[in-house]
């Protein structure tokens, strides 16, 4: 079995380790998408420290699909030059990056977007009384130009590669969970139909980047919530997409409405770690495309021992590089796990750049880990 620290391929991408950035939106994006200094900043860091493959937070397919105001952009060709530059910066720093390709469905509001949200059912979120406008078909056939535009454009910044967001309760989750597709024409009413639209977007991607370039997804295990997709038909739509010839799929789950099924709380003893590993060793049975696992590793010993027993080829982990860019360096020098507290503030209490808010929230260092 593989170490954390030998190399991997996801498609033609050739990865140094084993270990990959999943996507962490950062929000510091100019309103129009652009990339910033800051932004690069951090980018650069990550690669310095030695993370196989970094993926970028959430870049937008188009204007009215923004989570945030300063969601990354992949909506228009002017974007591609700063874009182009923060690759470089990661490539001359020894990593490869990936861009996560996003709309935010009815997870946004008509302050962000100029308008209402869009999604495929008229489904508000709980605690928001945000009332989504269901697509038309029209509008569903432009968002797949959309996507697949964004990933050609990717391609030309020089990206290594493009992730399909189909997780969390964005657009794409949307359309394949029975809780917020209600749709009862072609795009919704059975798996196969609430299934179609991401097997579109796939397709439409691939023959804008060709057959060679890696396209890969994160998708939802289950959406953890009453009414959800569940583990048995993301495995359908996981099983179609591995037939399509996907290049990987990371294994995710929920949606902002049960935010804390996403990012779990102190996860300071090995019991608490890997805590997605059941889906994803459901996964394994039914897929012969590589596996990323995320949600919780801090560990290098369960790092290893996940490796280990096949069920997966990559780990993915986000907060503990916030805290710490460099671990992937640390844990190969002997440092047993990440000192990250998974307390969340980060995300909950952020003012201004990503960064890690332990001490600024509580006063003193995180407490030792409990391996």
């Amino acid at each position: 079995m593989p170490s954390l620290f030998d190399p991997g391929r996801i498609g033609s991408l050739e990865l140094k380790n084993r270990l990959v950035r999943s996507a962490t939106g950062a929000g510091m994006s100019l309103p129009d998408g652009s990339m910033t200094p800051e932004l690069v900043e951090i980018y650069r860091q990550l690669a310095d420290g030695g993370v196989g493959l970094i993926i970028t937070g959430h870049a937008c397919v188009a204007p009215n699909g923004k989570a945030s105001a300063g969601m990354m952009g992949l909506w228009k060709d002017g974007l591609v030059p700063g874009l182009s530059k923060m690759v470089d910066v990661v490539h001359d720093h020894g990593s490869q990056v990936a861009a996560q390709i996003n709309h935010a469905g009815r997870q946004t509001t008509p302050e962000t977007t100029g308008e209402t949200p869009v999604a495929p059912s008229p489904i508000p979120q709980k605690g928001s009384d945000i009332v989504p406008r269901a697509l038309t078909e029209g509008e569903i056939r432009d968002l797949l130009h959309a996507y697949a535009q964004a990933a050609r454009r990717a391609k030309e910044a020089g990206f290594d590669g493009v992730q399909l967001h189909c997780a969390h309760g964005y657009l794409m989750s949307e359309f394949i969970s029975p809780y917020t597709n209600h749709r009862t024409d072609d795009w919704g009413g059975s798996p196969k139909k609430r299934h179609r639209f991401v097997l579109e977007a796939y397709r439409k991607v691939r023959e804008a980047v060709g057959s060679d370039y890696p396209v890969f997804i994160k998708q939802n295990g289950a959406d953890f919530i009453d009414g959800g997709l569940e583990l048995e038909e993301s495995v359908m739509l996981a099983e179609a997409l591995d037939a399509e010839g996907i290049d990987a799929i990371e294994v995710s789950c929920g949606m902002t409405e049960v935010a804390a099924k996403i990012a779990r709380i102190n996860i300071r003893t090995p019991k608490k770690e890997a805590y997605l590993l059941p889906l994803a060793e459901e996964f394994r049975k039914h897929l012969s495309c590589p596996i990323i696992l995320v949600g919780g590793m801090r560990s290098r010993a369960t790092m290893q021992r996940i490796l280990d027993g096949g069920k997966v080829d990559f780990i993915s982990i986000c907060r503990p590089l916030i805290r710490e860019p460099d671990l992937p360096k640390k844990l190969k020098k002997g440092q047993s796990a990440a000192t990250c507290a998974s307390c969340n503030a980060c995300f909950t209490h952020r003012p201004g750049p990503l960064r890690c808010m332990y001490e600024e929230r509580f006063g003193k260092p995180p407490r030792e880990w409990k391996g």
